[in-house]
């Protein structure tokens, strides 16, 4: 019986050890500012958003977002990725982010309180400046084309999130179903993510691929206001 023991110990180290080592490869690099793989440009739908904020009771916060212009996707962030994991607020406290450069970005990010948190929790970890990681953010979202039928909603919308992606992929030469996701709510959908390289170029991203929504169907509620 007792020679048994360091056999099981053994076993149990091996397979501690293979658990451990990819944890530990990432932990090296963990939240070292500019030390990451790819990026994912999160492209949020903001009707599901208001909805989503109306019903917790939040949507006096979100007034700028969702008061009466007419957002379809907007973005919610450009974060940097690993292979597995991520890095978030690589610095603390995080340099401060410059007021103008906050309001420069409320055209493709409708709201200052998520400005300033994507800069604290991403922008840090991108091993570039304030006004070099919204110029980057900038250019990803100018990459990408929304396709037509998403920029008009007037009516909702039920939809396989697989048809979203193919409508993504089709406007967007060079996109492929391993770039991008669909993630969603209960019933919602909530945002496509695209992986794009450090330079910007659409890649594969097997993880981020394998948290996307597995419902059969989202809705998109209509665009706010006209």
């Amino acid at each position: 019986m007792f020679d048994r023991f360091p056999l099981l110990i053994a076993l149990c180290v091996a397979a501690f050890a293979a658990l451990a080592g990819p944890v530990a490869a990432q932990d090296r690099r963990q939240n070292a500012p500019g030390e990451f793989d790819f990026y994912v440009l999160s492209l949020s739908w903001s009707p599901s958003f208001c909805e989503a904020a109306q019903e917790r009771g939040n949507a006096g916060r979100a007034q700028m977002q969702c008061g009466g212009r007419p957002y379809s996707f907007v973005v919610h962030g450009l974060w940097p990725q690993y292979e597995r994991g991520f890095p978030d607020y690589c610095q603390r406290p995080s340099p401060r982010l410059d007021r103008n450069i906050m309001t420069s970005m409320l055209d493709l990010m409708p709201a200052p309180g998520l400005v300033f948190n994507e800069w604290d929790k991403h922008g840090t970890c991108s091993g570039l400046g304030p006004r070099g990681y919204f110029e980057t953010i900038r250019k990803a979202r100018a990459a990408v084309k929304i396709p037509a039928e998403f920029l008009a909603l007037a009516d909702p919308r039920t939809i396989a999130p697989l048809a979203i992606e193919e409508a993504f992929i089709k406007v967007n030469p060079g996109l492929s179903n391993a770039a991008i996701a669909v993630t969603c709510d209960r019933a919602r959908l909530s945002e496509v993510r695209i992986c794009m390289s450090k330079d910007l170029q659409f890649r594969a991203c097997e993880e981020t691929d394998r948290r996307a929504c597995r419902r059969d169907n989202v809705v998109m509620p209509p665009m706010r206001g006209g």
